[in-house]
């Protein structure tokens, strides 16, 4: 018996008070997050969004098998939001259909959900019809069966079997009045919103994707923010098993979904604790730059160091520094030596005729850029 077939369905019930405690864990995770970020500019914050926002893209869509170029997605999000990249890659026309879905979801939160939306969303996940060589219904609803299977040919398993076709419209109609109507206005909202949706399973393909986006949708709301500094899939995605066994268990049960809300919060606090680390680079760049505001440094010298502020791959050397702004040895050994006087560059130990360079953020933190392929 399915989650939809109970009686109570749709009426949710969870333990208010062990909900309630990890909550407010929750909630004073994403506070401390926000006091961290609280102390740089708004550029600097809108490039923290760029961060959390295009690994909450790649991670949702390798959830579902799809893998995105994570460069690509980043410029697509940089030029959505109006954020220079040092380094951009051009973008997929795909790509920027998924980015645009994503940014809608969370950007415009508080604009009604409606099943136009939803199948605007549908159309960029699959703009030409096809789900790998499958045809399938696109910006409607399905019109077939649906079961969620794994296994080999003959020898399947049968994890969910997905309402009917014909009781889609008035499962999505009691879904979309339910989240349009401001019953709850905090992260459980995201946490049952994000079942909801994949326990009726509307469309053909794109389910999972969708209501992750729904799920971030029901973020924004509850912090009534644009901003995004998390991302929930990418956690999500580090936990796949789980969150498929999780997400099984609670389809095959009843309403009482304690356990479903209890473990999605977890996800949410974990996520809240490895933005922390992705965002340290943002971090630094920005502390970099207010410790520096009155250094004397030339134009080029400046690119480079926001290249590997950035992120840019390979160690920090003279050869790479040559290399990357088209100078000779001996002009990248100049500029290196003079912010090493100024104690902007640190030299790192390595062989005597290869050297590489830590960038000195602020008294002891030393940024050292990663060696290419460690990224």
């Amino acid at each position: 018996m399915y989650i939809y077939e109970h009686n109570e369905w749709p009426s949710f019930s969870w333990d208010r008070e062990a909900v309630g405690g990890k909550l407010n864990e929750a909630n004073r995770a994403v506070g401390y997050l926000t006091g961290r970020l609280s102390v740089i500019g708004f550029d600097d914050k809108m490039a923290a969004v760029v961060e959390a926002v295009s690994h909450d893209i790649v991670a949702s869509s390798g959830i579902e098998g799809v893998d995105l170029n994570s460069e690509q997605v980043r410029s697509s999000v940089a030029r959505r939001l109006g954020v220079q990249l040092h380094s951009e890659a051009e973008p997929s026309r795909y790509i920027d259909g998924v980015a645009e879905m994503a940014l809608d979801a969370t950007v415009n939160f508080d604009t009604p959900l409606t099943e136009e939306r939803l199948f605007g969303w549908h159309s960029c996940l699959f703009p030409t019809g096809w789900s790998g060589a499958t045809k399938i219904d696109v910006a409607r609803y399905r019109s077939g069966e649906m079961k969620v299977v794994s296994g080999m040919f003959g020898r399947e398993k049968v994890h969910y079997v997905a309402p009917a076709p014909e009781k889609i419209n008035e499962e999505m109609r009691m879904f979309l009045d339910w989240f349009n109507s401001g019953t709850h206005d905090d992260y459980v909202k995201s946490a049952i919103a994000h079942l909801w949706f994949v326990c009726i399973h509307p469309f053909d393909d794109g389910n999972g994707r969708i209501g992750r986006a729904i799920g971030d949708m029901a973020l924004s709301q509850a912090e009534r923010s644009k901003m995004r500094f998390f991302s929930i899939s990418r956690q999500i995605s580090k936990d796949k098993k789980q969150y498929y066994d999780i997400l099984e268990k609670t389809q095959k049960g009843g309403c009482e979904i304690t356990e479903w809300i209890m473990w999605y919060l977890d996800s949410l606090i974990r996520s809240v604790e490895q933005s922390d680390e992705t965002l340290s680079r943002v971090l630094n760049k920005a502390v970099f730059w207010q410790n520096h505001a009155d250094t004397a440094m030339s134009g080029r010298q400046r690119e480079v160091l926001n290249l590997y502020l950035d992120g840019y791959p390979g160690k920090l050397t003279a050869k790479n520094w040559a290399r990357r702004v088209k100078v000779s040895p001996d002009t990248a050994v100049r500029d290196i030596k003079d912010l090493v006087g100024k104690g902007v560059l640190v030299p790192m130990q390595g062989r005597v005729r290869d050297v590489y360079y830590g960038i000195r953020c602020s008294g002891d933190i030393v940024v050292v850029p990663m060696p290419e392929g460690l990224q």
